[in-house]
């Protein structure tokens, strides 16, 4: 099996279980939220937000379905402080008291007429109803979203994004400033690499493999949960693909190979020093393979190689990052797999600037490189992968 693993998580702000907050004077509508992963807070302020997410609704006929909701408008803003009133030389602040956002005045709210359709039954719920738990007007326009009643509304797991869209930047637009590149960009040129590989009628053929690409949830905080990739989804995956062989599953794993594709660093030109002199990737320079002695991250000389031939075989360029040895590093889905397949891995993704901001920046031209190395390694890994030979003893 050619492997391919990604995140779609980010670092953002969910909304509470019980989000209904008035400030402390009682004069704005604030929604309460808490922090999901590591996230660049700071960057949160002063920007146009809005929520997405999923609500959980009950159907006329007595079913509760899911439903996607995404809110276009800008509803939701975290103001700074004015400058004449904290002249802090660094910008701080309390997480649990000052970074919550601010929907609306409490007036205005206070002063609205609530249609019927908002309005609530008084039959017995075990929780609080959500109408008490949140404020009606952010009920309201995720009911409008998901076209339902707030009646209808059981539950819901709302995160705040920013509305201000992707864009190419720089100053011939060899840039991309958007947010959650990190790592839904891997997650997109995966996707395409698969598809573009199935591209010719006869491209399955003569294969003797597997194209898999597997993108998980929650990498962000740890991996641990039953759609992230510390949990059996992906063994079990693999495991109804191979056949009945009684040795089947594990004649796979140690013939398959798995990508763990996550953003990467970019050298920062205000920030040099903070990067190994030796190994500081750059932008439109081609896909990073990602280093470490201590097995944060999986990759090993073995697939270094492989991967090489599969570089020069699409005509992509490849850059190497080590983090410094006075520094902490970051870790992937791949050393957690890695352990769980016993399969080959390898760590590498394109690399960007402002990596956890809301608003990050990448390479223009490093999709097309990402994209065009994926592609051909779904097809030319069954012919390389028997070429590859390493000693059992090392």
């Amino acid at each position: 099996m050619a492997l391919l693993g990604a995140h779609t998580d980010s670092p953002a702000l969910r909304i509470k279980p019980v989000s209904k907050k008035f400030g402390e004077n009682g004069a704005y509508l604030q929604v309460g939220v808490e922090t999901y992963g590591g996230g660049l807070w700071h960057t949160w302020f002063d920007r146009d937000l809005s929520i997405a997410g999923r609500a959980m609704v009950r159907q006329s006929n007595g079913n509760i379905v899911s439903k996607l909701i995404r809110i276009d408008q800008p509803i939701l803003r975290i103001p700074t402080l004015a400058i004449h009133l904290d002249r802090q030389e660094t910008f701080t602040f309390n997480k649990e008291t000052q970074l919550f956002p601010i929907a609306g005045l409490a007036a205005a709210e206070l002063n609205k007429v609530t249609p019927e359709s908002e309005k609530v039954e008084g039959d017995f719920r075990p929780l609080a109803n959500m109408a008490d738990r949140h404020h009606p007007a952010v009920m309201g326009r995720i009911a409008l979203a998901a076209g339902v009643d707030v009646q209808d509304i059981l539950d819901f797991e709302m995160i705040l994004y920013d509305t201000q869209a992707s864009i190419l930047g720089g100053i011939n637009d060899e840039l991309i400033f958007s947010g959650r590149l990190d790592n839904l960009t891997m997650s997109f040129c995966a996707t395409i690499g698969l598809i573009e590989s199935m591209a010719d009628d006869k491209a399955l053929e003569d294969e003797t493999g597997i194209r898999l690409i597997s993108l998980f949830d929650h990498e962000e905080i740890g991996s641990q949960t039953a759609q992230g990739a510390d949990s059996n989804f992906l063994p079990a995956i693999i495991r109804r693909l191979s056949s009945d062989a009684a040795t089947a599953f594990e004649e796979t794993l140690i013939k398959s190979m798995l990508w763990s594709c996550d953003m990467a660093h970019s050298v920062h030109p205000n920030y040099a020093a903070k990067y190994e002199s030796s190994h500081r990737p750059e932008m439109n320079k081609g896909p990073v393979i990602k280093v470490n002695a201590n097995a944060r991250y999986a990759t090993n000389s073995p697939g270094i190689v492989l991967t090489c031939e599969v570089a020069k075989m699409a005509g992509v360029p490849l850059q190497l990052f080590v983090v410094r040895n006075d520094s902490s590093c970051g870790s992937t889905i791949g050393p957690m797999l890695s352990a769980a397949l016993g399969t080959r891995t390898v760590d590498m993704g394109n690399c960007q600037l402002s990596m956890h901001s809301i608003r990050e920046t990448s390479g223009a031209h490093d999709v097309e490189h990402a994209v065009n190395l994926f592609r051909t390694y779904f097809q030319k890994f069954s012919e390389l992968e028997p070429k590859i030979l390493v000693d059992s003893t090392t």
